[in-house]
């Protein structure tokens, strides 16, 4: 069975051919970082108006990578959310197009969903149950997956997402954006925790995170600095962040796999990259767990694990209809 899977839920334009839901025969990602790196961060005007005009070019050349044709497809996979109003429209009604003119099955799939289905294309013997847990942008989601299609919120960000703070503490310091691959290389060069910086804890017992806090005090450490006239330790105020950061998910998600009683622990999305939150959590971890990163290239946004994820969609007949509408703020 051969997917097209279609992803715009935000600022790449991505399309991947997709075989049996584990052989990729193609992965096309286009990045808009250039044209919002003048903004500091993603304006979803632009970023919509980008995907119209790379949708098709990029979907082309899935096709062309795969040595395939329209007619050779079986499905159609698109994300239909969360993600930006603009930006999902697009891909849906591109996705929709093709699927009525090729009468095939069009299967919208949860964004969400499909960065933790990424891990299945990179471990094809990986089988529920696990925890997972979606770090990104936009989004930070801590889940209990029993069986495939079964999921369970443990527990979601308050605030910042995770990448989201990345990316303002980036603008803190004035890196630049984004702000998760700068602050990882310029991290490399400082001292974890020689900064000391707040845990965030909640009254009540829960799986939740909170990032805003964390970001606040690098924001009032450097302002208490100027204010001082003196110099900026850049690099180990990076370091300490990320270390800080790497801690909270840690704590969490070593807990809910405890309380969950799973061996395994599964990520997914583009923080899931960072080299030193990898190594941390693979440092840090109970002897008995075993943690999954699919390859960096299918932890940012990609259409092939969109395709992956709908491949037994469609196996169960779970189709999706002509109407389907985008979602903006689907969750689990």
């Amino acid at each position: 069975m051969v997917i097209l899977g279609i992803e715009t839920s935000c600022d790449e334009t991505a399309a991947a051919v997709v075989e049996d839901g584990k052989r990729i025969l193609s992965n096309v990602v286009s990045s808009q970082i250039e044209l919002h790196r003048q903004f500091g961060g993603i304006v979803p005007e632009v970023a919509s108006r980008s995907h119209v005009e790379k949708i098709i070019p990029i979907i082309k050349q899935a096709l062309i990578e795969a040595k395939m044709k329209l007619e050779d497809l079986d499905g159609i996979a698109v994300t239909f959310g969360p993600g930006l109003l603009g930006s999902l429209l697009v891909g849906l009604t591109v996705a929709k197009g093709i699927s009525y003119g090729l009468r095939v099955p069009l299967i919208g799939i949860n964004h969400l969903e499909a960065h933790l289905y990424a891990n299945f294309l990179s471990y094809p013997h990986l089988r529920p149950p696990f925890v997972g847990l979606v770090i990104s942008g936009g989004h930070t989601e801590l889940i209990f997956l029993s069986g495939k299609g079964n999921y369970q919120v443990l527990g979601a960000t308050r605030d910042d997402a995770v990448g989201e703070a990345f990316d303002k503490v980036a603008k803190i310091l004035n890196l630049g954006y984004p702000g998760g691959p700068i602050i990882e290389r310029v991290a490399r060069e400082g001292r974890p925790h020689s900064i000391p910086l707040p845990s965030i804890r909640f009254k009540e017992d829960t799986f939740d995170f909170s990032f805003s806090g964390i970001k606040t005090a690098v924001l009032y450490y450097v302002m208490d600095l100027e204010k001082e006239g003196a110099s900026i330790p850049t690099a180990d105020l990076a370091a300490s962040f990320q270390a800080k950061v790497a801690e909270v998910l840690a704590e969490r998600v070593f807990r809910a796999a405890s309380l969950k009683k799973v061996k395994k622990i599964v990520l997914g999305g583009g923080v899931s990259s960072n080299l030193f939150l990898r190594s941390f959590i693979q440092k840090e971890k109970p002897k008995d767990l075993k943690i999954f990163f699919p390859p960096p290239s299918l932890c940012t946004d990609n259409a092939a694990m969109i395709a992956a994820c709908a491949y037994p969609k469609i196996r169960e007949g779970l189709i999706s209809s002509p109407s389907l509408d985008v979602q903006p703020n689907l969750s689990f």
